[in-house]
């Protein structure tokens, strides 16, 4: 792990890769229509690769960096992507290289004048800069919905950090001083069973500082207040995760 980072994922690494959601084709697919090179891309704060895979289907080359060695350990194999070790504010790559940078769920806890200072170094004359974050799930039964939005907000609600604001607004509360483009509406989705959705829940960083406040996992009794409602476990249900994304050139 580097220095002068608010690190609140290195000991959720294996969780986070095994339960966070995809993000979809359709927005590889629109970033790579804005480019006008697909040389390189660089996907910061990359976690387990989850863009920089969908950038892999786009880009001759991504480079994936992420502040937490736990996180790049985790990192999904690809030829077309090379993990590196580095902060977003010191990224170690040349002046006018990149294409396209993104970061995906994870600009709020950067330090913005001097990311943004980097972004402006590292971009091609043309290239965009990309963000994009997604705040708390939806489930079409309201019964699940309503335990989900109480666990949210008043059990492990007290636990989020600060930056978490910042999600809830989208990002707008954010500055973004980059020429700024309209972007579509995107949205994540999974057909996920209960397992599944409580292990997502244990990915979140207020769930892992709730625990280790009161020395219990408060996703048990979540779990069978949502096993009454819920039916068969096993049986997967809709979960949909609204994208914000802020997107805009140098």
């Amino acid at each position: 792990m580097t220095a002068d980072f608010p690190d609140h994922f290195s000991p959720l690494a294996a969780q986070y890769a095994a339960y966070r959601p995809t993000y979809p084709d359709a927005l590889f697919e629109w970033l790579a229509a804005q480019t006008p090179g697909y040389d390189l891309a660089w996907d910061c704060a990359t976690g387990n690769g989850q863009a920089a895979l969908g950038l892999a289907q786009h880009y001759r080359k991504i480079i994936a960096t992420d502040a937490s060695t736990a996180q790049i350990q985790t990192g999904v194999p690809h030829p077309n992507i090379k993990y590196r070790l580095a902060t977003a504010e010191h990224s170690g790559l040349p002046a006018q290289s990149i294409d396209l940078i993104t970061v995906a769920q994870a600009l709020h806890w950067f330090d913005l004048e001097r990311f943004y200072s980097e972004v402006r170094r590292v971009l091609k004359p043309g290239g965009l800069l990309a963000v994009w974050t997604y705040g708390l799930q939806t489930v079409e039964d309201p019964a699940i919905h309503a335990l989900i939005q109480t666990f949210y907000a008043d059990t492990v609600g007290p636990y989020w950090p600060p930056e978490r604001l910042h999600v809830e607004s989208g990002y707008r509360s954010l500055p973004f001083p980059f020429d700024e483009i309209t972007t579509p509406n995107f949205r994540m989705q999974a057909d996920w069973t209960l397992p599944a959705l409580l292990g997502y829940f244990r990915s979140w960083s207020a769930t892992a500082r709730f625990m280790q406040a009161n020395n219990y996992d408060p996703v048990v009794p979540l779990g069978e207040a949502l096993l009454s409602v819920w039916g068969d476990p096993a049986t997967p249900r809709r979960i949909v995760w609204p994208l914000s994304i802020r997107a805009g050139y140098i």
